[in-house]
């Protein structure tokens, strides 16, 4: 069974810095790539980062690239989300993705408040 639990969310001021982690279980973490995506209020589901089974191969969208950071660990089934220089408009729910046989799954999500 497929399972990714987020955690590392909170309220952080603008400019500040945050660093989320996913854990994995249930398939074979270090053949996959993994993402994060994230949900603000009244907004669709959008693609944060991808990152490649071997770390070679990172993919940020437009509006964190720069700022955000994706990283792995394959020796622990851990994916992370360094977030720096963060906006309010980074305020939003960050799950955690893989797509196993064509199924995607995610975590149950981790709240990041971007506020003063």
């Amino acid at each position: 069974q497929v399972q990714l639990v987020e955690s590392g969310g909170g309220l952080v001021q603008p400019g500040g810095s945050l660093n989320l982690s996913c854990t994995a279980s249930g398939f074979n973490f270090n053949r996959l790539r993994m993402s994060w995506y994230r949900r603000a209020p009244g907004k669709e589901r959008e693609l944060v980062a991808h990152i490649s089974r071997d770390s070679e191969r990172l993919i940020y969208a437009d509006y964190v690239k720069g700022r955000f950071t994706i990283s792995r660990d394959n020796g622990r089934n851990t994916v992370y989300l360094q977030m720096n220089s963060v906006k309010p408009e980074d305020t939003a729910v960050y799950y955690c993705n893989v797509v196993v046989y064509s199924f995607d799954y995610y975590g149950q999500g981790t709240q990041v408040t971007v506020s003063s």
